[in-house]
């Protein structure tokens, strides 16, 4: 008995030498980017504590990273290099299949494009700003540029020369400094501006509305996993420091976003704006 007990006992030291101990499975830790609507050190005091908040709401890890430029993080997003992003609206048709984001949740407000001209321009309506330099932050923002020079080309007649400032804080210094005519934006960044930018500027036109930025989950995300991420958003938007937290993006009120609420975004026929 003692030498079958000895056996068995050695059998197991072979099998589980002695001090090994089994790994615990790696929590993964899933990327989370946001468009880079300011420069990036706002971005991230912005971002972090809404990122913090829903790990602490999921258990789950996160990092937040974005790109260097609106441009970037749009070939970023098409080519599917985040987990859970928050983006241009006209991206949804374009990545909903492929590489395959599915939106979660967005902002109940629409979205504006703004043109924005210094408050001492010359430029008192948008016929004036035939021929001249517009600046935008990228020629892919949706409100900020695709809209907004649809509506100048379709609705005035007007053509502009547009050129790349990177990103939308960076467009209202292009109009202030005198680097460009005029400027393209969204209404909510310009809401965000501090007073002095906001001073120095006039609005000239508005676009119609579109829907909302929305954070989208890859599928290559348990489905489980994004519909957590999805829940914690909602619960924020409810929760009194949680809709602090994310009006600072700004995102008034979140709600639940589809694919089908950016199917409207084709019908306007954007594309040929794009490489202008």
């Amino acid at each position: 008995m003692k030498n079958r007990l000895l056996c068995f006992l050695t059998s197991l030291c072979c099998l589980f030498p002695l001090g090994a101990v089994a790994a615990p499975p790696t929590e993964p830790t899933y990327s989370f980017s946001v468009a880079p609507q300011f420069e990036r050190r706002k971005l991230f005091s912005i971002w972090q504590p809404i990122v913090d908040d829903l790990q602490r709401r999921t258990g789950l890890r996160f990092e937040l990273v974005t790109s260097l430029s609106v441009g970037e993080y749009d070939r970023d997003a098409k080519n599917g290099r985040f987990d859970f992003i928050y983006v241009n609206p006209y991206m949804v048709p374009l990545i909903d299949q492929r590489p395959g984001y599915e939106p979660l949740i967005r902002d109940s407000a629409p979205l504006r494009g703004i043109l924005v001209v210094r408050k001492d321009s010359q430029i008192q309506r948008v016929e004036d700003l035939r021929d001249k330099s517009l600046a935008v932050p990228s020629m892919s923002a949706l409100a900020a540029s695709l809209l907004l020079r649809a509506e100048l080309d379709r609705d005035f007649g007007v053509n502009t020369r547009p050129a790349i400032a990177k990103t939308h804080g960076s467009v209202f210094l292009h109009v202030i400094n005198g680097l460009a005519d005029a400027g393209g934006s969204s209404q909510k960044a310009f809401a965000e501006q501090d007073e002095r930018i906001r001073n120095s500027l006039k609005v000239l036109h508005t676009t119609r509305d579109v829907p909302s930025h929305p954070i989208a989950g890859h599928t290559r995300v348990p489905s489980k996993v994004r519909e957590r991420v999805r829940q914690a958003f909602l619960e924020m938007s409810v929760d009194p420091q949680g809709r602090a937290l994310l009006a600072e993006v700004p995102m008034r009120e979140a709600v639940v976003a589809r694919a089908k609420d950016y199917q409207v975004l084709k019908a306007l026929k954007l594309d040929s704006y794009l490489e202008e």
